[in-house]
């Protein structure tokens, strides 16, 4: 045998050998990198699905704040009361689902949405919204947001005219006027003005719609040190004709519930109590020049706190008293004819908790007015509204009258007027400029020496029961779940 053959064979055979070995492994590479490439492309379409679900889900979210807009907005507060309570509004009794298309018209997915309404005395709205392609069906994503309506409770001092804060005020809530804004204390939260500039009625010079005397052309850094979170102005208005339209909904709703008191002598005085009641009598005659002199008709009634928290009374109210788990609002207005009512303050009104099971609104068409025989430490827990008035306290000092001033003078406690300290826990809503001390050229001011103001958190998701709010939705809050 020629052994060259068998050499040949042999090389032949482990040539063949060598190239099934390499014809193998190129294989099982190639069938790597293509299970490899497929998985990316399928991983890649599934992360393009869930990215399109979390965008249709979106969408969903969008698509009812643009159905709360064309609603809600504009709407007086027993229309926006009403359709909450409509069995037709979209998401809130069954889920409402709509089909998501793409630019071209062609659906490729779908939104549920599920919507639980405000609670009572809320102005939260929680919309959730799930949303998936037709695609990957299974890749769904879901979105809730929370919507708010702001309500005028969310300021520490809303007022609709010029307004001026002393040197040592600190403010942690926001502030706005539709006047100017001169504020020479500390405010941790943004300030805002509806004027570019204004007149200051202090001393008559044109200044920026809010400002700081501590700020001049010495001294520039101080702003920062004044206006921790800013300012802004010119911004948009509030309206106080608005709230007469929420005062009807308060009579309507005292009304049903027997908590509705007509005009009858100079008007009724309430005490809050903490049994989850109320006591009022009849004011026969008041008399506020110097001293506080009351007269009552009549013995003292007690009625529940209602359920709805509206306490309505068609003339003045003198209120006190202290409040336990009840959310109520105090409301002295009238609606028939004749003058505005005010609401009288002289003892304490407070709340039992601060977390929010307690909240207050005390509303007065004319005035909210700290009496002249008010406690010298004073303190009111609450949301004060004045819609044509102010909340204040008037000048009481004997020297301002021209035939008091032989015997009364400067620095006499008795011909004078001076409190210790008031403290306000929650916001102040001023028509007319608020105070509650007066410069009259003493060394001392009368009125209160101390005036705290205290923002409670608590109202810019919970106001007071029927308390004045806006109409548009605005998103406050976003997570996936």
């Amino acid at each position: 045998m020629n052994t060259n053959n068998i050499y040949s064979k042999k090389h032949k055979g482990s040539a063949v050998v060598y190239a099934l070995v390499m014809l193998t492994a190129v294989l099982i590479i190639l069938s790597s990198m293509i299970g490899y490439v497929a998985s990316q492309i399928k991983y890649s379409q599934q992360s393009a699905s869930r990215e399109e679900s979390l965008q249709i889900a979106e969408a969903g979210i969008y698509f009812y704040r643009w159905y709360l807009a064309h609603e809600v907005e504009g709407k007086t507060a027993q229309q926006i009361k009403e359709f909450w309570e409509n069995d037709d509004t979209l998401g809130i009794n069954t889920p409402y689902e709509r089909e998501y298309k793409d630019p071209y018209g062609s659906g490729i997915g779908r939104f549920r949405i599920t919507v639980t309404p405000p609670e009572d005395y809320s102005t939260i709205v929680i919309v959730q919204s799930e949303g998936w392609t037709y695609q990957h069906p299974e890749s769904k994503r879901t979105v809730k947001v929370r919507f708010r309506r702001p309500s005028w409770s969310e300021y520490a001092v809303l007022s609709n005219s010029d307004v001026r804060f002393g040197d040592g005020t600190e403010v942690f809530g926001p502030i706005h006027s539709n006047g100017g804004v001169r504020f020479d204390g500390v405010i941790h939260n943004l300030i805002t003005s509806t004027k570019s500039t204004y007149i200051d009625p202090d001393s008559g010079q044109t200044k920026p719609g809010v400002w700081t005397a501590w700020s001049n052309e010495y001294n520039t850094n101080m702003n920062s040190n004044v206006f921790l979170a800013g300012k802004q102005y010119p911004v948009s208005s509030q309206d106080f004709n608005g709230v007469t339209a929420d005062l009807a909904l308060m009579k309507s709703a005292a009304q049903s519930t027997g908590t509705y008191f007509d005009d009858y002598k100079e008007g009724r005085h309430i005490k809050l109590k903490t049994d989850g009641t109320f006591d009022i009598r009849t004011v026969k005659k008041y008399h506020s020049h110097f001293y506080n002199i009351i007269q009552y008709k009549g013995s003292w009634s007690n009625h529940p706190i209602p359920d709805n928290g509206v306490i309505y009374v068609e003339d003045n109210v003198w209120l006190e008293g202290k409040v336990n788990n009840k959310k109520v609002t105090i409301v002295a207005a009238n609606l028939i004819g004749g003058s505005h009512p005010n609401i009288f303050i002289q003892h304490n009104i407070e709340y039992s908790h601060y977390d929010g099971s307690d909240i207050i609104g005390i509303i007065a068409q004319g005035d909210i007015e700290v009496i002249r025989d008010s406690e010298n430490n004073l303190r009111i827990d609450g949301a004060l509204l004045a819609q044509t008035g102010r909340v204040g306290r008037k000048y009481y000092s004997l020297r301002h009258i021209w035939w008091w001033w032989t015997y009364c003078p400067c620095g006499q406690s008795w011909c004078e007027d001076h409190k210790d300290t008031i403290t306000i826990y929650g916001s102040i809503v001023s028509n007319q400029r608020y105070g509650f001390a007066w410069l009259d050229g003493c060394p001392r001011s009368t009125g209160y020496t101390h005036r705290n103001l205290n923002y409670d958190n608590n109202l810019l998701y919970y106001p007071p029961p029927y308390f004045p709010t806006g109409t548009q939705y605005s998103l406050d809050l976003w997570d996936e779940l």
